[in-house]
């Protein structure tokens, strides 16, 4: 499997603060890889230098075969990104809007005229085609956001936080389209503050803190290094957590606790393991 993504070393100073600090991963051909870590954590610099954006202070980083810094027109040909803030142009169709993206990559008239067709109906947005931007919905601009992200047939997609603010009808309509087109092979790497979005599409999963990657591995991996098992206890105001290896164990604890008021078993997940690495919930 041929690497689509590659962090080597990877550091960045603002003001010789380091925001990102010797971080290094891979992100193979065809995976759905999910980047996490509370704000502050270096995630969204790193994102920012994965899109050629701003420039690593020191290491290396190649995103399909090619060096961010050296090499960043070919990056550029070859990543699609859907960023959080909407950045589309309100005061054009959504035609327009793809019409412009498709000539700012220099896609032959024709077939950027097919493609647009083509990418428009595959986000259910052919039917608003002649519609200015400011009267669609949250959701159609972010489904907006992911065409025109496609037009000129990346590799790999880069997005970020796709899904935030949007209502959970929506939101599962965009995990759809987006494993739909993981299916088709498409690499991609995914942030956001939605635990249940990272345990459902992603494939692996990277845990930052500080600067620093903490934490690698699928959900399964995380799981059982951490502990599948969980008793939770009321104590005042506040709960605490205690992991098990499995739900086995962590009931056999609880029928031995002398005092089992506000105490119950449950399955870990991905939240349970993050707060336990970072101390902290993302916000």
């Amino acid at each position: 499997m041929m690497t689509a993504v590659s962090l080597q070393n990877v550091h960045k100073f603002y003001n010789k603060v380091p925001v990102v600090n010797d971080l290094s991963f891979t992100i193979e051909s065809g995976e759905m890889f999910g980047l996490l870590g509370p704000n502050g954590a270096g995630k969204s610099t790193t994102i920012r230098m994965l899109t050629t954006l701003t420039k690593p202070s020191d290491g290396r980083v190649e995103v399909a075969g090619y060096d961010v810094v050296r090499q960043p027109l070919q990056v550029k040909q070859n990543i699609g990104v859907v960023l959080q803030q909407t950045s589309v142009d309100m005061d054009l169709t959504v035609w327009e809007n793809m019409k412009l993206h498709g000539r700012m990559h220099h896609i032959p008239t024709k077939k950027r005229q097919q493609d647009i067709d083509r990418w428009l109906e595959y986000v259910e947005l052919h039917q608003r085609r002649d519609s200015l931007v400011k009267t669609l919905s949250g959701g159609m601009k972010r489904r907006l956001q992911i065409a025109r992200s496609l037009l000129h047939e990346p590799k790999i997609l880069f997005l970020d936080e796709p899904t935030v603010g949007l209502d959970p009808q929506t939101r599962r309509r965009l995990w759809e389209i987006i494993l739909d087109l993981n299916k088709q092979g498409m690499t991609m790497l995914l942030t956001t503050h939605y635990m249940d979005e990272v345990e459902y599409l992603c494939d692996r999963i990277g845990i930052m803190d500080a600067g620093k990657l903490i934490e690698l591995g699928t959900l399964e991996e995380l799981r059982s290094k951490h502990g599948e098992g969980l008793v939770m206890k009321q104590v005042g105001d506040r709960l605490e957590y205690q992991f098990f290896p499995n739900l086995e164990q962590a009931n056999a604890y609880l029928d031995t606790a002398p005092n089992k008021t506000g105490m119950m078993v449950r399955p870990s997940n991905l939240e349970d393991i993050f707060v336990e690495l970072t101390g902290r919930q993302l916000d």
